[in-house]
């Protein structure tokens, strides 16, 4: 994955036309770019990333910003029960609780 201006994308090789290719993820418009080489396909994203945030501000635009932070999330009752019960007993809110776990396992 890489990384430009707070968007994240992923990139994979096609071995058809020998190129690698990329999206950025975590938002509904489509940026897609390519290369035929890791430095290529580095300028292409923060190239493609940068012609979509010049293309939002003369359209007048606000461009979409990947992952709001905000996360619904369905488990067990148990499982919520548990983990509201660890959190109270580290001392800390279940959001917090939470965020530490996923941030733990990533």
């Amino acid at each position: 994955m890489m990384t430009h201006k707070g968007y994240t994308a992923s990139v994979w090789f096609e071995p058809d036309d020998h190129a690698f290719h990329g999206t950025v993820f975590g938002i509904r418009d489509v940026i897609h770019f390519s290369g035929s080489s890791v430095e290529e396909i580095e300028e292409a994203f923060c190239g493609s990333v940068n012609e979509y945030l010049e293309v939002c501000e003369e359209r007048g635009i606000d461009p979409q910003k990947p992952m709001s932070g905000k996360l619904s999330l369905r488990i067990s009752p148990e499982l919520h029960l548990k983990a509201a019960a660890k959190a109270r007993q580290e001392g800390t809110s279940i959001n917090s609780f939470i965020e530490n776990a996923i941030s733990e396992s990533v």
